[in-house]
Parts: structure tokens; C-alpha cells; sequence
């Protein structure tokens, strides 16, 4: 019998909208900048009949609490208050781009609480000067012309062409969800974006499996960010590489059922190691 889904839960974090639905293995699906929790819900619904889906809105998206401070490891910390609320020990991260460098931060500061990553469209480089530059002129963007105009000036970047071109439904929801966020959330993850460190050394520490995917059509973290990201990870580590067919930056939103069986098998491979969750 699948638990409940759960709205809403109050940590010593503060206050997180989550879905919580299945039984067994833990994993944490974590959404990225600047979306909500909804992003992967064709992935929980699916994965939900074998494991455990837990899928919270991150600080100052959708129904979460907005207030700072915003940094990769105040996600983190929430991320284990969160674990620590529904009394699990470890869990599988699964993080798409900001959701990825999330799952990082949580090996870094909490590694005894990940049992193994699935890491999507992301990096483990921090920003660098450019880069920088660009979060702090987009937090000037939204404090002198709000959400909307920098939806407008992302939108074009977080979807693949091919989905640009035959589903231009997804572009509109995608829109949708970005304009949901607060100002004080994206000023927020932004800061934390600009300011996070760089989680090379972190990977290459990283003794957990670990799987790595990217659309073949990311623009933002392309094909070859993922192929140094899993490059970094130390010899006898399980681990794999999966390309995503037109997808872009977003792929479990533009690929859904593409990136549930990449999930789904390395799930799978994981639940066969061990029986130990219920």
C-alpha cells in the first residue's frame, strides 16, 4: 500500500510542501532554479509502485517557506531536516541542475545520509566570473522588472529544440511553474547559484553509485559537463552515463518516461544491493 500523499510539513527548518507517496528504497527528487516540486511528477508516479518518492519544494518555491538565508548548504540542511522529520537515515538524491549541485552540497555536509545520487543536467564546477556576473545581473532583472521578465529572458534556454519545435504545450506549462516562483526566492537561489563552491573534490570523494544524465540537446550543462562530472568519481565507484534523446536542460520535464527508465533501472540495480528499507 503506497503512503499518503503529504502537502505540507514543518521542520526545524521551517515549513516544506512535499509529495510523499510509495513504500521502500527513499528517494529525494530535488527540482531545480526556478521551479516547484511538480517537475517531477511524472517521475513519482511512476516510480512510486517500487519505492519511495518524496519530492519537497525547495526553500522559497512553491508551497515553501521563502525565507533565507539562501545558500547550497542551507538546501542541504533542509533536505536533512526533511529526512530527519520523516525519521529516515539515508536516502537516494536524485537532483536535476540546481536540484544536482543540492545533492552535492548534501554529500559534502551530510554524506552519511546518501545512500547514492542521480544527478541530471548539472555540474560539480562553481560559477565562474562570467557566469557570476550574469546571476547578479539577473537578480537586478527581478528587482527592477520582476519574475516575469526574467522568465522571458530563461524560458528559451531551459527547453531542448525538440521540444521548442513539437511540444510547445511543455513550453507554456514550463513558463507556468517559473512564473509561480516569489522574488525573494529567486533573488535567493540565485545568490546561492552565484556563491555556491565548486564540488569537484566532493566527487571525487563521492563512494556512493552514482548516476549521471543529460538531454542531448542541454544547452546550459551540455553532454560534456556530465562527462567530466562522472569522470570525477573514484575507480570502483558504480557508476553510469545516460544521454537523453531531445531533451534539453529540463529533461525529466520534456523526456519524462525517457528519464523514469534511466531511473528506474539504476533504482533497481540499488534495491538489489541491499533489502533493507520498508
Amino acid at each position: 500500500m503506497q503512503r499518503a500523499v503529504v502537502v505540507i510539513v514543518h521542520t526545524c527548518n521551517g515549513k516544506f510542501g512535499i509529495d510523499d507517496v510509495g513504500t521502500g528504497l527513499p528517494v529525494v527528487f530535488l527540482h531545480g532554479f526556478p521551479h516547484t516540486r511538480a517537475l517531477w511528477a511524472q517521475q513519482l508516479f511512476a516510480l512510486s509502485v517500487s519505492v519511495r518518492c518524496i519530492a519537497p519544494d525547495l526553500r522559497g518555491f512553491g508551497e515553501s517557506v521563502t525565507s533565507g538565508p539562501f545558500s547550497m548548504q542551507q538546501y542541504a540542511g533542509d533536505v536533512v531536516a526533511l529526512l530527519d522529520h520523516l525519521r529516515i537515515e539515508q536516502a537516494v538524491l536524485v537532483g536535476v541542475s540546481m536540484g544536482g549541485y543540492i545533492a552535492m552540497a548534501c554529500l559534502r555536509h551530510f554524506p552519511e545520509r546518501v545512500f547514492a545520487m542521480a544527478l541530471c543536467d548539472t555540474q560539480a564546477n562553481a560559477d565562474d566570473a562570467a557566469a557570476q556576473q550574469k546571476r547578479s545581473a539577473m537578480i537586478r532583472i527581478v528587482e527592477s522588472d520582476g519574475v516575469d521578465a526574467l522568465v522571458r529572458l530563461l524560458l528559451p534556454g531551459m527547453l531542448g529544440k525538440s521540444t521548442q519545435s513539437l511540444r510547445p504545450d511543455l513550453a507554456v506549462d514550463m513558463g507556468r511553474m517559473m512564473r509561480s516562483a516569489s522574488p525573494a526566492g529567486i533573488v535567493g537561489a540565485l545568490t546561492a547559484l552565484r556563491d555556491r563552491p565548486d564540488s569537484s573534490d566532493t566527487m571525487r570523494g563521492a563512494a556512493v553509485p552514482t548516476l549521471v544524465a543529460v538531454g542531448d540537446e542541454d544547452v546550459i550543462t551540455p553532454l560534456h559537463k556530465a562527462e567530466e562530472l562522472i569522470a570525477l568519481l573514484p575507480p570502483g565507484t558504480h557508476r553510469r552515463l545516460d544521454l537523453i534523446a531531445g531533451a534539453g536542460h529540463a529533461s525529466c520535464f520534456e523526456r519524462p518516461s525517457a528519464v523514469t527508465h534511466v531511473l528506474s533501472e539504476f533504482l533497481s540495480a540499488l534495491q538489489n544491493q541491499t533489502s533493507s528499507f520498508s
